[in-house]
This record gives C-alpha cells, sequence and structure tokens, in this order.
C-alpha cells in the first residue's frame, strides 16, 4: 500500500511525513503528543518487515524557534548504548570478541582492584561492579576517552563483579567501548561509522560530530523535576548519598554539557549518539528482520534474551530488565514511588531508551524497529507518556492485544 501523506498544523508547529494509513493511530498519539503532552519538537519512525511505514517529524527545534524538519537531529543520550552493544556483538559474530572470555584477555589494566575475574558479558549486562567512578571527574572529564578509560579501569567495583546489577549509565561508554576498542583495533566511533552508519546510511553519529552538521542539532530542554519524581528512590538516593551510584552517574560528570560544542565532538559511546526517530529506526531494522548485514541469527537470538534481572538496580534503584546490552520490557507501574520509569514493549523485543524519553528497538517476533526522539526531555527513568503512548499505538495498529501482563502480548 502507497504511503499517505500528512501536514498538519499543531499549536507546536508543522508535523509532517509519510505513514501507511493501518499506523493512523501512531499518527494520531504523536499529534497528541504536541496537542496535550508538551512535545516541542521530535521524530518518529517504524519499520515493518523492513520496509519504512511510517516516518513523520513536527514542532520546533527551540521553544518558538525554527522548524524541526525532516533532517533535525538531537542527542538521543542512552539509546547510544544500543548502538555501542550491536558494535560489540558485532565482533562477537566475528570471532573477534568472546563475551564469555575474562576482560584480562583484552583488557589487562581493567582486571585490578578486585575486578580480576570480570566477564567481557558483564560489561554489557550492567553487572561488572563500575556503575560510576567516585574519583571526581575532572572539568571536561566525559570529552577526555583516555582519562576516562584509565579512572575506570583502575576503580574498585562497588560489588563483586556479576553478583548484581546496577545500570552504568554513562561508565558503559568506557567499558563496552574500550572492549570494542580493544577488540577492533579502532576506536568505537569510527568502528560504528565504518560498520554499522555507512552500511545501512543511516543518520547516526557517535563522537566526531562535524561542525557543518550543528546547525541540524535541536539541543535537548531539561525537565523540571516534578513532585513524584522527587519521590521516587532514585532521587531519594541521590539526595541522601552523595557516594551512592545513583548520585555519582547524574552529579560527577566534569559539567559535561551535552548541548555544547565539545561534547557533540566526544566520542561517548554511552550518552551523546546523535540521530532521529528515522536513524534509530534504520539501526534496528535489520535485528527485527533476522539480523541482516550486522549479525548472524544465532547472535541475535543472544542478544534479545534476557541476561540480567532484578528486583532493585543498585543504580537506578527499581527493578530491571537487561539483555546484554540492551534493555528489555519493564514494568515498573505498580512499582510505588517510580513515575515515569517503565519502558513496556513486548517480551521479544530489545533496545534502549534515552534519558528524557527517546527510544529505539527491535522487535523480531513482530518483524518491526521502531525509533522516536525529541528535544523536551520528560521526567523519569525510562521513557514518559509520549513514547510510551506511540509504541502503545504501534502495537495496536499490528493487532497486539494488552500489555497487562507487563509485556504487549497477542
Amino acid at each position: 500500500m502507497a504511503l499517505q501523506k500528512i501536514s498538519k498544523e499543531t499549536k507546536a508547529g508543522l508535523v509532517e511525513g509519510e505513514f501507511d494509513p493501518k499506523f493512523q493511530g501512531v499518527v494520531d498519539a504523536f499529534i497528541e503528543n504536541f496537542e496535550a503532552r508538551e512535545e516541542v519538537g521530535a521524530s518518529h519512525s517504524i519499520t515493518l518487515e523492513g520496509r519504512t511505514v511510517l516516518d513523520i517529524w513536527g514542532g520546533r527545534k527551540t521553544p518558538g524557534g525554527g522548524a524541526w524538519t525532516r533532517d533535525t537531529v538531537s542527542i538521543v543520550f542512552s539509546c547510544t548504548k544500543g548502538a555501542t552493544a550491536i558494535c560489540a556483538h558485532m565482533l562477537a559474530d566475528r570471532g573477534a570478541l568472546d563475551l564469555d572470555a575474562p576482560v584480562a584477555k583484552y583488557w589487562p589494566e581493567f582486571a585490578v582492584n578486585g575486578k580480576e575475574e570480570a566477564i567481557v558479558s558483564m560489561m554489557l549486562d550492567h553487572s561488572v561492579g563500575v556503575p560510576h567512578v567516585r574519583e571526581k571527574v575532572k572539568e571536561g572529564g566525559y570529552y577526555d576517552y583516555d582519562y576516562m578509560v584509565d579512572l575506570v579501569a583502575k576503580e574498585k567495583p562497588f560489588w563483586q563483579p556479576g553478583t548484581r546489577n546496577g545500570y552504568h549509565g554513562v561508565s558503559f561508554a568506557w567499558t563496552v567501548g574500550e572492549i570494542v576498542h580493544r577488540a577492533a583495533k579502532k576506536r568505537l566511533g569510527q568502528f560504528f561509522r565504518d560498520e554499522v552508519a555507512k552500511p545501512l546510511g543511516i543518520d547516526f553519529q557517535i563522537g566526531g560530530l562535524p561542525e557543518a552538521d550543528e546547525a541540524r542539532v535541536a539541543p535537548m530542554i531539561y525537565a523540571v523535576p516534578d513532585e513524584a519524581t522527587m519521590k521516587s528512590k532514585f532521587t531519594q538516593a541521590i539526595l541522601s548519598d552523595p557516594q551512592s551510584p545513583s548520585a555519582l552517574f547524574l552529579g560527577n560528570n566534569g559539567n559535561a554539557n551535552f548541548n555544547s560544542r565539545a561534547c557533540h565532538a566526544a566520542e561517548i559511546g554511552s550518552a551523546n549518539g546523535i540521530s532521529n526517530g528515522r536513524g534509530l529506526a534504520g539501526l534496528y531494522a535489520p535485528l527485527a528482520n533476522g539480523g541482516g548485514k550486522l549479525v548472524s541469527k544465532d547472535t541475535l537470538d543472544r542478544m534479545g534474551r534476557v541476561a540480567m534481572a532484578t528486583h532493585e538496580d543498585a543504580t537506578l534503584m527499581i527493578p530491571s530488565r537487561f539483555a546484554l546490552g540492551f534493555m528489555k520490557s519493564m514494568d515498573n507501574r505498580k512499582v510505588p514511588n517510580a513515575s515515569n520509569m517503565s519502558c513496556i514493549m513486548s517480551d521479544a523485543a530489545f533496545g534502549h531508551v534515552g534519558m528524557g524519553g527517546s527510544i529505539g528497538f527491535a522487535d523480531p517476533e513482530a518483524r518491526m524497529s521502531f525509533g522516536y526522539n525529541m528535544n523536551k526531555m520528560g521526567n523519569g527513568i525510562l521513557v514518559n507518556d509520549r513514547a510510551q503512548t506511540l509504541i502503545d499505538a504501534a502495537y495496536l495498529a499490528l493487532g497486539y492485544r494488552s500489555n497487562q501482563s507487563g509485556a504487549w502480548a497477542l
């Protein structure tokens, strides 16, 4: 069926693009985000069986500013982790990286201070015990890759590696990122450009954004914490213990400014990927369809399998479920003081949320890939109602019945 074009004015600006009429409900939800959920600028894309069935965008790059166009991009924060994890799995698929090997095989400098027995997969499932560093990060430290790798390597683990998990919110850039570097013999950003972004033809960069592209980047608009956010166990952990993984993750950052040119030019493989909904959906499209150009079916099966689940993540302070480098469906709707701390997909789906609410994922069962980014960040740790409403509408369009079990089911 031919795609239908849309051009509709909302109170935040024009929404444009094209879509398969089957996904009219998703388009309606996207427009409703601007009308009723304070969306400023955003883009959203879905592929089904490898074909783009929805590609829409709209709003403004800044409140009252220029229009968000087809090629506008933004920081997608932790959606970057999914891209980084894909690189690690590609290397494993090629035999260049053994996910079950000791980290010491590739990175002996890391295997010190209680991390001697750590294995590579622990870095991907957030159980390696270095959710952040305790030493105060120098000014602009996040932009200095070698400096951060050295800090992470020397860090004493917060727990015995492998015995529990805690979200490695930023340090994932230098744990998994350096493993990719050592196995690939080239830095993560370059490997991703050469082996993923260029072959797939997607607009997605991890570090090294050309200065000429800065004009396309919509700056992030940070959320103002609401009452529910302030009551969350995550916020309370930050306020009660400045040395907790939660507090260090958000506070010990060398005054990093993710809207700055310095940050866009740096390589932070957990947090500073720059893309849009189309790029995120394009990244996951091969993984929704058997592995495509990226990995074999056996590797794909491992990528989507739950590797670590817990009743209380040591950093996020909520129940969490992770595959090797990816988030799985997490339903915390009934957890006290956990507002905007869910991400409900199908059991087969895997991908990654970005702080503020962006998300990209693959669903091999539905053969769907999904990408959404925006500039106005929401409260909470996982997706907020803007992204979840889009996810829900997509599954409903595919005939899925309910998400009351904690994951979308047929």
